[in-house]
């Protein structure tokens, strides 16, 4: 029999991760010092320079004073490192835009920023943050406002347990390198899923979840993938499941308590290219942990926006 595809640990944890810079957009909320926080704590989790801008839109909305209010947040914030003037950036015109060109002209490589999205489950995501996920130039990760934040969590519990949703496509490849590369900075368990498409019934008889096409296989493949990366975190965990994708992501982030989601920007099941309804985009609207979309780096600006 072949032996099943596994993964090449030297590239998953290779300059294919490379958090030189981190990017926090934020709207000068009252809450936007637990954002800067949050972002804060992946940039020194990672080793990276960390930049925090605002875009101040049309001009009847502007903030006047909003370089000096984004410095007094960033003050409060208590960030070590560069000058507080040097790490803040004020723009004008359309926020996604704006993001967006930054993100590309700065070559930032990771974006973090928070969804303004209502509580419930199934409600959109921000406008904003679900624009720049669907077209940043690099990652994006969103937090929402029921996350823990670092001001209540200690580095120590604020990543734990890291999920990729891994269905073996180039962009899950990148979403494992971003997750094994939090999970061993912060030596958390690392949890490899990957979702096959629901059991076929004959009659009232559902067929065990061993015996659906491709379960052996892919159970073969995850735990090869578990194996080789074995002894690089503090714990790897493997698991198969059927039915559909963002729903059973968003079941085992519950049930083992996830505090990290990483996906793939597209790839089987996973694609982020529906204005509503992929998998990423309710996995990003309803997930009670941050997300991470993962896509290659591109330091040009998009064409469409």
């Amino acid at each position: 029999m072949e032996r099943p595809q596994q993964v090449n640990v030297d590239m998953v944890i290779s300059e294919r991760v490379n958090f030189g810079r981190v990017l926090c957009p934020i709207d000068l909320l009252p809450d936007s010092g637990e954002a800067i926080r949050y972002a804060a704590f992946f940039a020194k989790t990672c080793g990276a320079e960390l930049m925090i801008c605002h875009c101040r839109g049309s001009a009847q909305l502007a903030d006047p004073d909003a370089e000096g209010s984004l410095l007094r947040l960033v003050s409060r914030a208590k960030l070590k490192g560069p000058s507080q003037r040097d790490r803040v950036l004020v723009m004008d015109g359309d926020p996604v835009v704006a993001i967006l060109q930054m993100a590309a002209d700065k070559r930032v490589d990771l974006i973090v920023m928070r969804s303004r999205s209502a509580q419930h489950a199934g409600a959109l995501l921000g406008s904003i943050a679900e624009a720049v996920c669907r077209t940043a130039p690099c990652p994006v990760l969103v937090t929402h406002p029921q996350n823990h934040e670092p001001g209540e969590a200690t580095a120590e519990t604020l990543l734990r347990r890291v999920l990729v949703a891994y269905d073996f496509s180039s962009d899950a490849e990148l979403a494992l390198a971003y997750g094994l590369h939090l999970a061993r900075k912060n030596q958390a368990e690392l949890h490899l899923l990957h979702i096959l498409p629901g059991r076929a019934r004959i009659g009232a008889l559902v067929v065990p979840l061993s015996a659906v096409p491709g379960f052996r296989e892919m159970e073969s493949r995850l735990r090869g993938a578990a194996s080789e990366m074995s002894g690089l975190t503090r714990e790897i965990k493997h698991a198969v499941r059927e039915g559909q994708p963002y729903r059973e992501v968003l079941a085992y982030a519950e049930e083992q308590e996830i505090d990290l989601i990483c996906m793939g920007a597209s790839g089987t099941g996973f694609g982020l290219h529906a204005l509503f309804g992929s998998n990423v985009d309710r996995v990003l609207r309803s997930s009670r942990c941050p997300v991470i979309v993962a896509r290659p780096l591109r330091p040009t600006m998009p064409l469409a926006c």
